[in-house]
């Protein structure tokens, strides 16, 4: 099992950046695939970007590529979440969370954080 805490949301104006990061504890971390997840009121959790254990593989929702970067530190135990270019569609609670294997899947993850809320403003 894995502790999963994000760190790093807040409110911006359109055109901005946000780093998001999530620390992880637990045993094993570079096994895990990492992914991030976004979710509004109202509205099913949406994946956004995924990474593998190593760095090689990463995915992206085609609404975020290009602006959006994942990238994880293992020696740090943390996943980050580059955010440039936001626009208001971005706006949500961003959820990190860890599966046994690299997926873009949610059935997938196990472990979640408890979010942290993103407000893009126009």
């Amino acid at each position: 099992q894995v502790q999963l805490v994000e760190s790093g949301g807040g409110s911006v104006q359109a055109g901005g950046s946000l780093r998001l990061s999530c620390a992880a504890s637990g045993r094993s971390f570079r096994s895990y695939g990492m992914g991030w997840f976004r979710q509004v009121p109202g509205k099913e959790r949406e994946f956004v970007a995924a990474i593998s254990g190593s760095s090689s593989i990463t995915r992206y929702v085609d609404s975020v590529k290009g602006r959006f970067t994942i990238s994880r530190d293992n020696a740090k135990n943390t996943v980050y979440l580059q955010m440039n270019g936001l626009n208001p569609e971005d706006t949500a609670v961003y959820y990190c969370a860890a599966a046994p294997v690299f997926s873009v899947l949610r059935s997938m993850y196990k472990d979640w954080g408890r979010g942290t809320q993103v407000t893009v403003s126009s």
